[in-house]
Order: structure tokens, then C-alpha cells, then sequence
């Protein structure tokens, strides 16, 4: 079994690495570029996610009243144990609206009701709330009470309910990460190790598997609003 822990203050130390380390271990689940471990730029991208979730998670100590919140599930037998979280953003301007960020389950804990009671947590404080993910994982938000609204580059959006709030939500800036000194210095380590064609070749199949989620988007968009 499992106890649930809302967070609006950042987590122990402990606790924040095992979620650092799932956001890590199942970067291919959870991120809007799902690359997998053979492509040269897996290491890169898998580090821009972490650091992003980092800096959620840092500035959980800001007063900022709209900072990301953080629900744990916590192994009843070992509370040290983290066994799936939730990070979402509380609307700035709507009581009752958010966003889900980024949702991970520890993978011999699935299909044990972890994921729902985290979001029926969330949603029990923010029910207005939505969420992104690619065509695929569609299935599993709507059997936990999402419905589509649109496609959104790679990946489709979801909502409890059939329309998005007009509120805003303080979604981190990726772009200062990816220009960042420690970004620089992984792409440049990569080019070494890899050479500047399994370069180039990493990048137009990360670009192909964009594009091919973005048909796959639209194609069940499409069939879910038909």
C-alpha cells in the first residue's frame, strides 16, 4: 500500500533525488520528445528534463503563490521509498484550474491504483485541470477522466473537462536550459564520442519521431472529436 503526500514546499532531499532519478529512468514515458536510449541525444534531452524538474522543484521554496505543487506516493512499509509523483502547476488567475507537468509511477508499482489517487489528489484541489502527452498514452488519462480537446505539436491535450481554462500557469522556460553552459558541454561530449554525422543523424530522426507523433496526434484528435 501507499500514502499520498501533497507538497507545496520543496521535498526532503531524499525524497527529491528518487524523483530526480524516476524523471531520469523513465524519460521516454514521460517527456514531449520521447527519444530512446540509441539515439545520441537521449543523454542530452534526459538532462534538460531533469534540470527543468529541478528548477520546479526549487522554486517550490519561492512565496510565489502559483509555484509548482508536488503530490508523493510513499511506500506505506518504507516512507523513505518514493514510489510515483505528481508535479503539476496551480492556475495563477483560477482557483479551481491546473496543469499536470509531469506524472511517473515506479514501473514494478503500476496498475496498482497509484497514478489515479494522484491525480484524484490533484483534481479534488484544482479540478479544472489538464495535461499533454503523445497519442498513445491517450487511453490511460481517459480512463483516469480526461477527455481530449486538441493536438498540440506531438502530443494530444486533455482536460477533465471540454474545454481549457483561461488562466495562466508558470510554465518553465526551456530555452535558457538548452542554451546553458552544462548543455553546451553534454552536445559537446556527445560530438566527440559520437561524430558530427551520428550527430546530424540523431537529430533528423528525433525531428522524423516529432513529426510522426504530430500525425499520430491529429489522427486520434480527429477520431475522438469525429
Amino acid at each position: 500500500m501507499f500514502t499520498l503526500v501533497h507538497l507545496d514546499t520543496p521535498p526532503p532531499e531524499a525524497l527529491k533525488s528518487q524523483v530526480l532519478q524516476m524523471v531520469v529512468d523513465y524519460f521516454s514515458d514521460i517527456s514531449p520528445a520521447p527519444l530512446t536510449p540509441s539515439n545520441p541525444l537521449y543523454q542530452l534531452y534526459q538532462y534538460v528534463i531533469g534540470y527543468e524538474v529541478h528548477l520546479y522543484l526549487q522554486a517550490m521554496d519561492s512565496a510565489v503563490a502559483s509555484s509548482a505543487r508536488l503530490i508523493l506516493a510513499l511506500d506505506d512499509d518504507d516512507p523513505s521509498q518514493v514510489l510515483g509523483f505528481a508535479l503539476y502547476l496551480p492556475s495563477q488567475d483560477d482557483p479551481e484550474a491546473c496543469t499536470l507537468v509531469y506524472l511517473a509511477v515506479q514501473a514494478s508499482r503500476r496498475r496498482h491504483g497509484i497514478a489515479r489517487a494522484m491525480l484524484q489528489q490533484m483534481t479534488a484541489r484544482r479540478p479544472h485541470a489538464e495535461l499533454a502527452c503523445v497519442a498513445s498514452q491517450v487511453p490511460i488519462f481517459e480512463a483516469l477522466g480526461f477527455r481530449v480537446l486538441a493536438a498540440r505539436g506531438p502530443q494530444v491535450l486533455l482536460n477533465t473537462r471540454d474545454y481549457s481554462s483561461n488562466g495562466l500557469v508558470a510554465v518553465q522556460d526551456l530555452a535558457p536550459i538548452f542554451q546553458s553552459k552544462d548543455v553546451r558541454q553534454i552536445h559537446t561530449y556527445l560530438l566527440k564520442q559520437n561524430g558530427s554525422k551520428a550527430m546530424s543523424d540523431a537529430e533528423r530522426k528525433r525531428d522524423y519521431l516529432l513529426d510522426q507523433l504530430a500525425r499520430q496526434a491529429q489522427a486520434l484528435v480527429a477520431e475522438r472529436l469525429t
